[in-house]
């Protein structure tokens, strides 16, 4: 069944390449006009291009769908706004807003410069917000809105990418907030933890890589035996940048609007629901607490279970 998007307008950033450039073409496949809005550059932000977009736009038409680019930066409030008007110039409303544009500039947090720290927020977070901010009006109008924010299990935690990190989970609090705020107007927004080895990822630190593979692993074998799941999957092919596109476009979709202002996990083989933040263990007195008290009882109740995010390392050297 094609079609599902027939009549919709889908604007999706960093769609030049990787994981958002499959969602634009499933899109556009599944009837969307759609705005491939990327600034291609490189995965520092550095050399913008417009090959990337250019080239989908041109898979697009091929394809027979339509297509239109724009090389506008989401880092900047008035490139988000060019976006949008590039939309509504060419397709006259505004449906769906995918935003997955993003940059890394990873160094460990004694290392990091305040330009690497605000380039890569600018471009994750602030990006959503200008994309959102600008959308939203003209959905608002026209009753109707389905938005999709990539995010990132880096967010629960990234050696050598704090500002990711912050970025990505800030993404997280921000989908949270506004799904009640726009409920009412009929716009759902979810963000989106996807997997898939893109330029970006082939940049990670292997350290990095490591943890994040044991991370998905464990997630994987629970999500294999609660659903029985005994057949075994190529690692290659699971990873590969096409697999997260379904999962998104879904949420883009009619039926995709009975999910909003939640953490959607979209790598691999699994569409999964990611658990909202909430209290695990708690302990209490009848008045204030004193540092004797906590003292006594955290290392038997809240601490107990748990382990450092890294294995413990000797003492770095004095500079």
């Amino acid at each position: 069944m094609a079609g599902r998007l027939d009549g919709r307008v889908a604007i999706v950033t960093g769609a030049g390449r990787g994981i958002a450039r499959s969602v634009a073409l499933l899109m556009a496949e599944e009837g969307a006009s759609v705005v491939v809005a990327d600034l291609g550059v490189a995965v520092d932000g550095a050399g913008p291009s417009q090959s990337p977009a250019d080239e989908v736009v041109q898979e697009i038409s091929a394809a027979g769908g339509s297509a239109v680019a724009s090389y506008d930066s989401v880092a900047e409030f008035e490139g988000a706004d060019s976006i949008v008007q590039t939309a509504l110039a060419s397709f006259g409303r505004i449906d769906i807003l995918v935003h997955a544009a993003g940059v890394l500039r990873d160094r460990m947090v004694f290392n990091m410069t305040e330009d690497e720290w605000d380039m890569v927020l600018k471009v994750h977070l602030s990006g959503a917000f200008n994309m959102v901010r600008q959308c939203v009006p003209h959905m608002m109008a026209g009753g109707y809105g389905r938005i999709a924010l990539v995010s990132s299990s880096s967010g629960l935690g990234s050696t050598g990418q704090s500002n990711y990190s912050a970025a990505k989970e800030g993404m997280v609090g921000f989908v949270r907030s506004l799904a009640g705020e726009l409920a009412p107007d009929g716009i759902t927004i979810n963000a989106v933890y996807p997997s898939a080895n893109t330029r970006m990822t082939a940049t990670v630190p292997e350290g990095t890589k490591q943890k994040l593979r044991a991370r998905e692993e464990a997630t994987a074998e629970e999500e294999a035996a609660a659903l029985q799941v005994t057949a075994a999957r190529e690692p290659d092919e699971a990873r590969a940048a096409e697999n997260n596109a379904p999962k998104i476009v879904y949420l883009c979709t009619e039926a995709g609007g009975a999910i909003t202002g939640q953490v959607i996990g979209s790598g691999r083989w699994a569409f999964s629901l990611y658990s909202p933040r909430q209290a695990t263990k708690s302990i209490n007195k009848d008045g204030r607490w004193t540092l004797d008290d906590l003292e006594r009882l955290v290392p038997i109740s809240l601490a107990t279970g748990l382990s450092n995010p890294s294995p413990p390392e000797p003492p770095r050297e004095p500079a």
